[in-house]
């Protein structure tokens, strides 16, 4: 028997895991990290903390399986970061989170340079502060020194892939997160990147995910106990890997995760341009597909603000009757109408990416009389958080069918959610057998792929069945269908007062 280990290089921590040929989920293990937050919305990681969660849960996971029956091993890994290293693959400072968001002056730089219509078409993505080119113009402009040094410019995944087998090299979904990637022609775009004042020789070569990017080393022998010579698999960004642990292999194919943030993509051949750019298109780890996606801020964020903030009794009531306070929360809101008595929750709490794309919108209980109840509260956090994820859907619906969707994340666990985007999305929910583990096992088919263990991406069949599926109730269709355009237009209504909030000196 054979196995795949494949590694999820998040933000908190990097997430483990072993998998047989058969697609048999074999053992996971977490080790965590930490993030460095400071004034100006920075955030930055150090790559040693990385490389030291990927050693010690490898030697976690072989300790179930010897390191001779380890096939490959893959990587996803967070996104949109940006990690300046010298030619001996030395880090030179902290690596940028996608959450950094000091490079303000250069995305106003980019925009009068460039035509953001026009950059959205080649990137597939606005300019924002939040992505990699941008990040490697501020360390120009303010770091000069750790520029002068820069070799290459990498993400989370290529470093630890450089430290598991020499190679310096990103993969195209990777790279489709940098502001800097070319999605029309699968290159880098030498006119973004000369406009940035760079030059296109600090991007790593662009390769396949499912290729042989080299081999463990001696040296990451010793320290991982692997076996020297194990296949190094390119791998991918996180988002892409998720589709591919979903299912999103094909065109068509859609799936919403319900995390602290939640994003709800699919897979197609053409880029899905949306005329006011509130969609994202990236490279799919699927040789030759793309994966258009809308993000949303705070999903699980908003709902767990809701738990912390209004649902206090119920935490001390779930203790004493011995259930979960999720079930509690779940009693309640079914003890409110479908709409909540007319009350509207807007769950901008951290601002707001995908439809809104306003980093000063603010969350908001709207039409709040004496006559609603705790339940109508709760009730409206999860309407709100749905209806917003159900603008998203409402924009790729406008470019092709959605007659099914899958969801996975912690939400997907919840059956009052589920019926709920069955009606505001108005499609069957599919809920599969493993709903955090997407991540991971999309990195894991990308490892069985390129070391010949699996044929192709139509092995994730294997991984995934699908567990429970929810249909949309005609009467609460149209029900929210009626509700959907009140809460946009309470959206736009309040921007004027957002701007106001962002700029009262108090």
């Amino acid at each position: 028997m054979k196995y795949i280990m494949a590694h999820d290089l998040g933000t908190s921590g990097n997430k483990a895991t072993l998998f047989d040929e058969e697609g048999k989920l074999i053992h996971s293990c977490v080790s965590s990290y930490r993030t460095a937050y400071s004034a100006g919305n920075r955030a930055e990681q150090n790559p040693e903390d990385w490389w030291k969660a990927i050693t010690e849960t490898t030697r976690q996971l072989l300790q179930v399986v010897p390191a001779e029956e380890i096939a490959g091993i893959a990587l996803s890994g967070q996104m949109m970061g940006c990690l300046c290293v010298d030619k001996n693959g030395k880090p030179l400072r902290p690596h940028l989170l996608y959450c950094d968001q000091r490079a303000v002056r250069e995305e106003a730089f980019l925009t009068y340079r460039m035509n953001p219509a026009e950059f959205y078409e080649i990137t597939g993505h606005r300019i924002s502060a939040s992505y990699s080119i941008e990040k490697l113009m501020w360390i120009k402009e303010h770091e000069p020194e750790v520029f002068a040094n820069t070799y290459k410019m990498l993400n989370a995944k290529d470093y630890i892939n450089f430290r598991l087998c020499g190679m310096m090299a990103t993969d195209s979904s990777d790279a489709s997160g940098t502001n800097a990637y070319d999605l029309n022609r699968w290159a880098w775009s030498e006119e973004i990147i000369e406009t940035a004042g760079l030059d296109v020789s600090l991007f790593p070569e662009v390769r396949s995910s499912i290729d042989v990017i080299g081999e463990i080393t001696t040296e990451a022998a010793r320290e991982t106990g692997l076996k020297a010579g194990t296949p190094v698999i390119c791998g991918g960004g996180d988002g892409s890997c998720a589709g591919v642990g979903v299912g999103s292999v094909s065109p068509g194919a859609t799936y919403n995760y319900l995390g602290s943030s939640s994003w709800i993509a699919l897979t197609v051949k053409e880029p899905v341009i949306d005329p006011q750019r509130r969609t994202m298109n990236w490279a799919h780890v699927v040789p030759g597909m793309l994966h258009p996606s809308g993000t949303m801020q705070t999903t699980g964020a908003s709902y767990n603000w809701m738990v912390n903030q209004l649902c206090q009794y119920e935490k001390q009531q779930a203790g004493t009757l011995g259930k979960e306070v999720y079930e509690l929360i779940d009693e309640q809101i079914l003890k409110s109408p479908l709409g909540a008595n007319k009350l509207l929750f807007l769950p901008y709490m951290l601002g707001e990416r995908t439809p809104r794309w306003n980093m000063d919108a603010k969350g908001v209980f709207v039409g709040l009389t004496v006559n609603h109840t705790h339940g109508d509260m709760l009730r409206a956090v999860m309407e709100g958080i749905t209806l917003n994820l159900g603008f998203i859907v409402n924009i790729f619906r406008n470019h092709l069918p959605i007659n099914k969707m899958t969801v996975i994340g912690g939400g997907a666990k919840n059956p009052v959610w589920q019926q709920m985007m069955a009606d505001i999305y108005n499609t069957e929910i599919e809920i599969p057998n493993y709903l955090e583990e997407a991540t991971s096992m999309g990195a894991a088919v990308l490892a069985g792929i390129g070391s010949g263990l699996f044929k192709d991406f139509q092995v994730i069949d294997r991984f995934i069945r699908i567990q429970k599926t929810v249909t949309p109730i005609p009467e609460n269709v149209e029900k929210y269908k009626a509700i959907m355009p009140v809460f946009d237009h309470t959206y736009h209504a309040l921007c004027d007062i957002y701007s106001e909030l962002a700029e009262l000196k108090i």
